[in-house]
């Protein structure tokens, strides 16, 4: 949960928002284990720490309108299960049963789609690690602490941005250890507690909950069913005038949508007019897949190219294990994190990224395979949403490696709940926002191979008609298919 949970006692509204919609259809189930699933997974997604105080019964019972009765049902539940402990005279505290009762509660996940990433293309990753093992031999002379990254893959990435249309340089390269990383050192170096970070909504959840870890405050900027709001953007910005913003122009996590040209340019000039310092994270840019993207977000700013900084990564490219991300920016701004990171870490390791370096040099070799392997997953999702739950409506955003799908009812949370208990790790609605809201959106990624997909979609489909009662083969005209 967010920074105002520091103090190791949560506040009881802030609690209510996290839980969202975690009622369950009346002919479900009682509503305590509605509750109880719903607290369970803030705890064990960390949203919830271990070791907090929660609220009183009652006082959740009150901020819930629900009676006191269900609470206390609810957190008996979770004390029997391990995920509370309660003394006597004091409140129950968030905590986590020992690992082998976690493995084995019914409730664990055998499945996820909380991750949108495809495995490596195998043969390609290890002949680059490989070569790689070769070409360390001259680094194996010097400590080995690269605070910017090796010259060989910072050219290689400078290359890679010239290529798309935006002249770039290796001084304005730094190496990270993957996109995260980037957005937790900009974030360090360019944020104090308490600033403000401007955020679409949805937005990548790795990132809200860096922007929370700074004790930054993310501020929303709601996208609408066709993309970006620039207008509600830029008057965002100039009334709140925030120290950062953090936008996803290229198959933006979780709707896939790409900002157009035009887009680009206005956002650009927006950038400019109000000196607002952005973050432009590229990480999913190679993963489109019915339509190349346009050139960088950064090649549209007209002045001012101190205030973008444009991070990327190999994770969805490649291999998430190669843990390589960057940070393109000015070098003088570049110099500005680098101050700070040797208190946060002394550089990316040499070996992955000479690999890294490799790999992009083939990357045309590679990457077509992955765009039509994703292209045939996605629309087999599509075709098993189509016929095992017709009422869920898939966004039009195609890029990415995800669909943000539109339920029937805003009963993301619930449905997460019940996906877990069934052995699916399926991240709700919710997580993608900053307030608590996005209950009846649900991200669906396509990542996984064909079997996996059935088997998922077969999980969500038992899951949905556990929480409704109404069977998910059902379609909208209430004709059985």
């Amino acid at each position: 949960m967010s920074s105002e949970m520091g103090t190791r006692a949560l506040d009881v509204d802030l609690l209510a928002r996290e839980l969202g919609n975690w009622r369950t259809s009346s002919l479900t189930g009682p509503a305590y284990l509605g509750l109880a699933d719903a607290l369970r997974l803030l705890i064990v997604d960390g949203r919830v720490p271990v070791g907090s105080r929660l609220p009183s019964e009652r006082a959740l019972a009150d901020a819930l309108r629900v009676s006191r009765t269900t609470v206390t049902a609810a957190f008996s539940a979770l004390r029997e299960d391990g995920y509370l402990t309660a003394r006597r005279g004091a409140r129950s505290t968030a905590s986590l049963p020992p690992r082998p009762q976690i493995a084995a509660a019914a409730g664990a996940p055998t499945m996820s789609l909380a991750a949108a990433a495809l495995s490596a293309p195998s043969a390609a990753v290890l002949e680059a690690f490989a070569d790689a093992t070769r070409d360390i031999t001259p680094y194996l002379a010097e400590p080995g602490h690269e605070l910017t990254g090796v010259c060989t893959l910072r050219r290689a990435v400078a290359e890679r941005y010239c290529a798309r249309g935006l002249p770039t340089e290796p001084e304005q390269i730094m190496i990270t250890s993957g996109a995260q990383h980037a957005i937790g050192l900009i974030l360090a170096a360019f944020t104090q507690p308490g600033d403000r970070v401007l955020v679409e909504q949805p937005s990548y959840h790795g990132a809200l909950s860096a922007i929370s870890t700074a004790g930054a405050r993310a501020v929303p900027v709601a996208l609408n069913e066709n993309g970006w709001e620039l207008d509600a953007l830029h008057a965002a910005i100039r009334q709140l005038a925030p120290a950062l913003a953090y936008v996803i122009p290229d198959s933006h996590n979780p709707t896939g949508f790409t900002m157009s040209p035009a887009q680009r340019n206005r956002l650009g000039h927006i950038i400019s007019e109000t000196r607002t310092r952005t973050i432009v994270d590229e990480s999913i840019m190679d993963m489109w897949i019915d339509e190349a993207p346009p050139a960088p977000l950064a090649a549209a700013v007209p002045s001012r190219h101190d205030l973008v900084l444009t991070i990327g990564s190999m994770s969805k490219s490649f291999w998430g294990g190669l843990r390589i991300g960057w940070i393109r920016a000015e070098p003088a701004t570049l110099a500005t994190i680098a101050a700070i990171r040797s208190s946060v870490d002394l550089g990316t390791p040499i070996l992955e990224q000479l690999t890294a370096a490799r790999l992009l040099t083939i990357r045309d070799a590679v990457l077509p395979e992955r765009r039509e392997l994703l292209l045939a997953r996605r629309a087999h999702l599509v075709e098993l949403l189509a016929r095992r739950l017709p009422d869920w409506r898939p966004g039009p955003g195609r890029g990415g490696m995800s669909l943000w799908v539109q339920l029937p009812a805003p009963m993301s949370t619930a449905l997460s709940a019940a996906a877990s208990r069934l052995g699916l790790d399926l991240p709700a609605g919710p997580r993608f926002g900053v307030d608590g809201t996005l209950e009846r959106f649900i991200r669906v990624p396509y990542a996984l191979p064909e079997p996996q997909l059935e088997a998922a979609v077969e999980v969500m489909a038992r899951a949905w008609q556990s929480i409704t009662g109404v069977a998910a083969a059902e379609t909208r005209a209430g004709v059985v298919v």
